[in-house]
């Protein structure tokens, strides 16, 4: 099967949900990134820039004192090493020279962890555009210093106050934008969600990150691994590294969702908890109430924050290509500290959600070679890891030192 089709569906998933407003400007975008695609000029600059200006290829580490402790040999995939510190700056050079190419003069995007809006601001910097970043004011609140990057970099951080004040609703703000300025602005979307070509085209300026990685895996082992595992909000990391080994049926997908405060509380576990339904312009699975009412999404990790999924993710769920598990956020606190104490690499809060995974894998997973994508560096989530360790001590204190909560947890 080829996915997507020409109607842009990855089987019954994805499409394009959209106004009429959009239909000639995504049109424009589909026929000018087929025309880009082979193109040799084109595909150079972008190999040019993601080398020499965001420092790929990114290493593959062998995480020794990680594999010891759990019993399997741990390969981490580096991308918190470059410009940047995340995976985004991979998609953000290829859209904005999509951009250049189109000839659009506005660049703007939306943002929740902030690393999306910076990689944009960065590039957008870099190629002298106008940029605008659209941003929930909770995410404003937990991710100051991202804020204060982009705006360093001279891109204008427009506060989204409505709905959860999170990356639903700065989503939604910027298609509005994008609505009413289709002429010259160009939007530069961060993960693998919107209407089609935007999947296809974010999950292949993505699709570095397993192509390097199967390269060198290769190398140091011989044979490609037996598991790979990636956090999943949007999606764009984990289809990063997923996508290039499609077809490879001895290697296991296992994408981690947010499971926030619980399965059965606040999360951002779509593919888990969701139902099949239309968001942001694409058919998926999405959080939503019996009335078919998009929920609330909730995680520590703002880059995970989001209440649907990447079409693609949904397919591969569909025809059991990859497992989804999820990870709540206490869990992904300990994934935090367990790479910084054990491997000296602080990881971003989405990263580390598939780090604490890596524990529960290694019950049935011993002897086996596990290649995980680190999509981003842990410096934006200080704040937030020393609030919720304040929070807990706090709490702890009010309950006798917490041995009510540990008890709780041995039951």
């Amino acid at each position: 099967m080829k996915v997507p089709n020409k109607r842009g569906y990855f089987g019954q998933f994805g499409g394009k949900f959209i106004p009429e407003t959009l239909t000639c400007c995504l049109q424009e975008l589909e026929d000018t990134y087929k025309k880009v695609k082979n193109d040799k000029k084109f595909n150079e600059e972008v190999a040019y820039y993601l080398k020499e200006y965001a420092g790929r290829p990114t290493s593959l580490y062998f995480a020794d004192n990680l594999s010891k402790l759990l019993g399997m040999k741990v390969y981490l995939k580096r991308e918190d090493l470059l410009h940047t510190g995340a995976h985004k700056i991979n998609n953000a050079i290829g859209q904005i020279l999509l951009a250049k190419f189109m000839g659009k003069k506005r660049i703007i995007a939306e943002t929740g962890a902030g690393q999306h809006g910076v990689a944009v601001a960065t590039v957008a910097s870099l190629f002298g555009y106008p940029c605008e970043v659209y941003m929930g004011e909770e995410d404003i609140r937990r991710q100051r210093m991202n804020v204060f990057r982009m705006k360093i970099l001279g891109a204008r951080v427009i506060p989204v106050k409505s709905g959860s004040r999170t990356l639903k609703d700065a989503c939604s703000q910027a298609i509005r934008d994008w609505v009413t300025n289709v002429g010259d602005t160009y939007y530069l979307i961060g993960s693998t969600v919107g209407p089609y070509p935007y999947p296809l085209i974010v999950r292949d300026f993505q699709a570095v990150i397993g192509q390097e990685s199967r390269r060198q895996i290769l190398k140091k082992e011989g044979r490609l691994p037996d598991y790979l595992v990636a956090c999943v909000g949007g999606g764009s990391n984990s289809l990063g590294l997923f996508y290039p080994f499609f077809n490879d049926k001895g290697v296991k997908f296992i994408g981690v969702e947010a499971g926030g405060f619980g399965l059965s509380g606040f999360n951002a576990a779509s593919l888990i908890k969701g139902r099949v339904g239309v968001l942001h312009g694409a058919k998926s699975y999405v959080l939503q109430d019996k009335f078919g009412q998009i929920k609330n999404a909730h995680s520590i990790a703002a880059g995970l924050d989001y209440p649907a999924v990447g079409p693609e993710h949904a397919f591969y769920k569909s025809m059991n290509r990859a497992r989804y598990t999820a990870v709540t956020d206490k869990c992904a606190i300990k994934g935090f500290n367990l790479l910084s104490q054990v491997e000296g690499i602080i990881p971003a809060l989405e990263s580390s959600h598939a780090v604490y995974y890596l524990k529960k894998l290694a019950k049935k997973a011993a002897g086996k070679i596990v290649l995980v994508c680190l999509s981003g560096r842990g410096d934006k989530d200080l704040e937030i890891v020393q609030e919720y360790i304040n929070k807990r001590a706090k709490g702890q204190g009010a309950r006798g030192k917490g041995n009510r909560e540990k008890k709780g947890e041995r039951r």
